[in-house]
């Protein structure tokens, strides 16, 4: 097997202190010395490696959705009813892995750079779209039209509870950040089968 260079196993630390670094102040008013340092390098080599602090946080924008996207695809793929298809969608987006503290941080800031920024403005509207459309595959069956209004609120709900919990003090709930989005769910199909595959 063929050696691993320096090179991604580096960038893969400074997008890990990237993330780490913008969830422990809150803001992208992170240096790139600060990101560096976590990393356990020097700010010449963080930028040798990334040409800009914004290319350290579209970085990371990119592998906090690779990250979750991996895990939406995973757990539809084990979904075997429309509900399950919708219930795998709820689960990986309030999972410990994408519903932790960093996480939901650098989201909240991923939305805050989308303003200004067209390329995070992209990669969040391809996110955006991602989300829809996997709701909408399970969807549509239990709602038929009111599909795309359902998948809608849903898509606004999921994104709420993780805007919310940046105010918060303490770990993110995500089973009880679940839950209200199977309330939602459970309010608009109250005659769907709740499948509950945690």
């Amino acid at each position: 097997m063929p050696k691993l260079g320096m090179e991604p196993i580096r960038k893969d630390a400074l997008v890990k202190a990237t993330i780490t670094e913008i969830g422990r102040t809150g803001s992208l008013d992170v240096t790139v010395s600060q990101i560096a340092k976590r990393a356990g390098m020097s700010s010449a080599l963080a930028h040798h490696y990334f040409g800009s602090k914004e290319d350290m946080f579209l970085a990371a924008m990119r592998h906090i959705m690779t990250i979750y996207g991996a895990e939406v695809r995973g757990a539809l793929g084990v979904a075997q009813t429309p509900m399950a298809r919708v219930e795998a969608i709820v689960v990986a987006s309030f999972s410990p892995t994408n519903f932790r503290r960093e996480a939901v941080g650098a989201w909240l800031n991923f939305w805050v750079l989308a303003q200004t920024v067209p390329q995070a403005k992209r990669l969040v509207a391809v996110y955006q779209r991602r989300l829809k459309s996997n709701l909408l595959v399970g969807l549509r069956p239990l709602a038929g039209a009111r599909a795309e209004g359902i998948a809608e609120g849903l898509g606004a709900l999921i994104d709420g509870l993780y805007l919310r919990q940046v105010l918060r003090p303490g770990a993110p709930d995500g089973a009880a950040a679940a839950q209200m989005a199977r309330d939602y769910l459970a309010a608009h199909l109250p005659s769907a089968p709740q499948d509950h595959n945690r």
